[in-house]
């Protein structure tokens, strides 16, 4: 197996929130929070007061943390930063939208759903 690139071996890897209150919770009562020895979280509760700029760093933050292996986003704020969640192309950690209780999902907008569109589309024109 010489000349095979290894692949790092974590014991675990964590889930990520950028979501509304009420989505956050959700998930750190099923056990997805975390927070380090640097009082680092692993969630932004997105709320009226929360800037676009806060989000934006959130996502950066967590999107080079190798800790974390996917975001979870609520779709009306992926929205609200749509431009980095689309310039987004490494495979970890991965971009997950999801609907919240008052903004519904729209596949429309979703980043993952559009290139899987694309790559498919792709293939099938290839394969003429």
């Amino acid at each position: 197996m010489a000349g095979r690139a290894s692949i790092p071996a974590r014991n675990s890897a964590l889930i990520a929130m950028i979501a509304d209150e009420d989505t956050v919770v959700g998930f750190l009562m099923a056990g997805v929070g975390n927070v380090d020895i640097r009082r680092k979280t692993n969630y932004l509760i997105v709320d009226s007061k929360t800037t676009v700029r806060q989000i934006e760093d959130a996502f950066k933050e967590f999107s080079s943390r190798d800790d974390i292996a996917i975001i979870l986003m609520s779709q009306y704020i992926a929205n609200m930063i749509r431009f980095l969640v689309d310039s987004y192309n490494k495979p970890v950690p991965a971009i997950l939208e999801i609907p919240s209780k008052d903004h519904p999902y729209d596949p429309a907008h979703d980043s993952v759903l559009s290139r899987v569109k694309y790559l498919f589309s792709a293939e099938s024109v290839s394969q003429r």
